[in-house]
């Protein structure tokens, strides 16, 4: 949906302090992957992780999420009483209920007029959140919106790595397991308002979203395991983002080479590589983070696209196409002018 009067205000994105690096989850899994004959440099050979940042042990992540949003009010100069509703996108969460979006507006102070809520969506949520709060904002129904999310992978990371380790794991196994063992963690937020409010804003034009939910059974997680059939997930992954990117051709417009730069969810390196060959995409034009913060879920956009503003990547009056997919399988795609 296209939308004429949304901007983002701010972005802030905050790392989480402890360095894993995948040769130490190589070196602690080796007793099984010595069994099984898989060679150490395995994991970051294919993945193209080098390492991965994990919080402090305790760190909630309605607490991560509530670092970034915090950061993100101080940098849009608002008062935070104005803000109309707060959408958390985490696929971690401290508890089933309640929800971590009130966990975060409850840390904030924020006012009891905000609506708050959760959206759960695997890695797309982050995009999702975006796209109600525009429709919102769009109609005037707010003024201001926070959408934010908190992941923490760490907990996952180890429980999969002692299942790994059981004499009684196999190959099968392993290879159902490798993709929690990519997992990063970190926390983003984005305050969104209208461009009367923010004339000098980052315009966000709109979006679209494809579905394919007949392969909703190809990537399952629990707090504590993920199974996933990768060969699959990535081939029906393209599929659906090649569809995806055709209908951005039509509703936003886009030319490949009039996109100035490209903010992919970073699963890791083919997955990126793939997708930037499907889509003909310039690889001067994709900017990286899985290489040491792996993949965080529905905050590796946000993350992504606030980087690539830090190191300059991406300057003022740039159009930054946003490409995310997640389990499902759903994949929306967005364009903003920075």
């Amino acid at each position: 949906m296209p939308f004429d009067n949304v901007v983002i205000q701010s972005l802030t994105a905050i790392e989480a302090p402890v360095r894993i690096t995948t040769a130490q989850i190589s070196e602690r899994l080796q007793p099984t992957m010595k069994r099984l004959r898989i060679r150490a440099s395995l994991l970051e050979e294919i993945s193209g992780i080098s390492a991965r940042r994990f919080w402090n042990s305790g760190t909630r992540p309605s607490e991560a999420a509530t670092m970034a949003a915090q950061k993100a009010i101080d940098e849009a100069g608002i008062d935070r009483n104005e803000i109309g509703v707060l959408i958390n996108t985490s696929v971690c969460r401290d508890y089933l209920e309640p929800s971590t979006a009130c966990l975060v507006h409850g840390n904030l102070g924020l006012s009891e007029n905000c609506i708050n809520f959760d959206v759960g969506n695997a890695c797309l949520a982050f995009l999702n959140g975006m796209d109600i709060a525009a429709r919102m904002l769009e109609r005037e129904d707010v003024n201001y919106a926070l959408v934010v999310d908190g992941e923490s992978s760490g907990p996952i990371t180890e429980a999969t790595i002692e299942r790994l380790l059981q004499p009684d794991v196999g190959a099968a196994q392993f290879r159902a397991e490798f993709a929690s063992l990519t997992l990063g963690s970190g926390s983003a937020a984005m305050v969104m308002t209208r461009r009367d409010l923010a004339p000098d804003g980052h315009r966000y034009l709109g979006s679209v979203t494809r579905s394919a939910t007949e392969f909703n059974n190809l990537c399952c997680g629990q707090m504590d395991r993920m199974v996933t059939d990768t060969r699959v997930l990535m081939s029906e992954g393209l599929k659906l983002a090649t569809r995806t990117f055709g209908a951005a051709r039509e509703v936003l417009g886009w030319m490949v080479d009039e996109l100035d730069q490209f903010i992919i969810h970073q699963i890791g390196k083919t997955h990126i590589d793939s997708l930037m060959r499907r889509l003909r995409l310039d690889p001067q034009k994709i900017f990286r983070i899985y290489p040491e913060l792996g993949n965080i879920g529905p905050a590796a956009v946000p993350i992504a696209l606030a980087k690539a503003v830090e190191m300059g990547n991406i300057v003022r009056g740039d159009r930054v196409a946003l490409l995310g997919i997640g389990s499902g399988l759903n994949c929306s795609m967005a364009e903003v002018v920075w």
